[in-house]
C-alpha cells in the first residue's frame, strides 16, 4: 500500500521526459489487472499526472495531465482502491469527458460513460490528491 500522505499530495505536470514512468505505470496495471481497472502515477511512488485505465474494449488508455471537460448524471457509490484498504462511498458521474494529452503530447479528447468513466474520475481524484 502506498503511504497515504504521498497519496495526499497533488500530482505535478507530466511530459514528454516521463515515458519510463508511463511503461512502468501501464506493466503494473496490466501485472494488476485481475483486480484492477485503473492506477494513477502516485500509487507507483511518482507524482505526475498521469493515469491508466482498463478501456470497456479491454484497452489501456493511457492520459498525461487529464481533467474533466463536461460531466453529467451524478450518482452515489462505493470503491475499493489497491492503494488503501475497504470500500469507500463516493458521488460520481456516469458520462464524462476528458480532456488529456497522449503519450506524444498530442492534445486529445475522449467521452467515457459507466464504468470506464467511474475509473477516470477516481484516477484523476488520485491526481488532484483527493483520497476518497
Amino acid at each position: 500500500m502506498t503511504n497515504q500522505f504521498f497519496l495526499g499530495l497533488p500530482s505535478e505536470d507530466a511530459g514528454a521526459a516521463d515515458a519510463a514512468i508511463v511503461r512502468d505505470l501501464v506493466d503494473t496495471l496490466e501485472a494488476q489487472r485481475a483486480t484492477c481497472v485503473g492506477m494513477a502515477a502516485n500509487m507507483i511512488g511518482e507524482r505526475k499526472r498521469i493515469i491508466a485505465v482498463v478501456d470497456d474494449d479491454g484497452f489501456i488508455l493511457v492520459m498525461l495531465n487529464p481533467h474533466l471537460i463536461r460531466w453529467s448524471d451524478p450518482y452515489d457509490t462505493e470503491e475499493g482502491c489497491l492503494s488503501l484498504d475497504g470500500m469507500r462511498p463516493t458521488s460520481r458521474y456516469d458520462r464524462v469527458t476528458v480532456g488529456y494529452e497522449d503519450e506524444l503530447m498530442r492534445s486529445c479528447m475522449v467521452e467515457r460513460s459507466g464504468r470506464v468513466a467511474q475509473a477516470i474520475q477516481h484516477e484523476i481524484d488520485h491526481c488532484n490528491g483527493v483520497i476518497i
